[in-house]
């Protein structure tokens, strides 16, 4: 399963923009939810322009509606749209791994065990999902399509970075899939890798999808 396609750290600003649309997609924040600029300045530990800018790049991605006068309520997401959204990244991750599987070198695959090494190691820790983006951002790049990159940053907004934190009984069928996408990989089985791919984003997402619509229900 991917994550979210900011980097990892960043600044103030990507920091919370991050953070809270982790707690959007989630539905830690539902629709309808005021939130406090005051609140969230002192949270980060910064000005408050930094977090104007956090709220309006959520606005911009339809999480948030930000307004003169009523200030920013969050909007969420739909259940059936993260299944949308996630149905369109299954697309473009297994596009990735068909082309990685043709274009890896050996030392390239022996990089994606070492990182899938890591995220097992991680198994239970809060750092878990840094390492799961990192070994899923590897096999991006290594499909050597500068184009199909931006096209899966941009869909990867709607995984949340802890989604593996929020979703811990995901851990062990994660972990599989990773070594099933390195075999394949290494194999150079492009239809095998871009099927494991897609059904790896796809499970994640229906299981967004079901949480978000039981909180809703909730």
């Amino acid at each position: 399963m991917t994550a979210n396609n900011v980097d990892i750290g960043g600044t103030v600003r990507e920091r919370a923009a991050r953070e809270l649309r982790n707690r959007i997609l989630t539905g830690e924040l539902a629709p309808g939810t005021r939130l406090d600029l005051d609140a969230i300045t002192a949270e980060f530990a910064t000005s408050r322009t930094p977090v104007r800018e956090a709220l309006l790049e959520l606005s911009y991605e339809g999480l948030v509606q930000v307004a003169p006068r009523s200030g920013v309520t969050v909007i969420g997401i739909r259940p059936e749209d993260v299944l949308d959204s996630f149905t369109i990244l299954g697309v473009l991750t297994g596009q990735a791994a068909a082309w990685a599987a043709e274009r890896l070198t050996p030392d390239d695959v022996a990089h994606l065990r070492t990182l899938a090494a890591d995220v097992e190691a991680l198994r239970g820790s809060d750092r878990i999902g840094d390492a799961n983006w990192q070994f899923h951002q590897e096999i991006h790049r290594a499909a050597h399509s500068p184009q199909l990159l931006i096209q899966i940053r941009h869909a990867a907004r709607v995984v949340p970075t802890n989604f593996l934190t929020v979703f811990p009984e995901h851990e062990h069928h994660s972990l599989e899939d990773h070594q099933k996408l390195v075999a394949a990989l290494a194999e150079r089985d492009g239809e095998a890798a871009r099927a494991i791919a897609e059904r790896h984003v796809l499970d994640a997402g229906r299981s967004l999808a079901d949480w978000l619509g039981q909180t809703a229900a909730g």
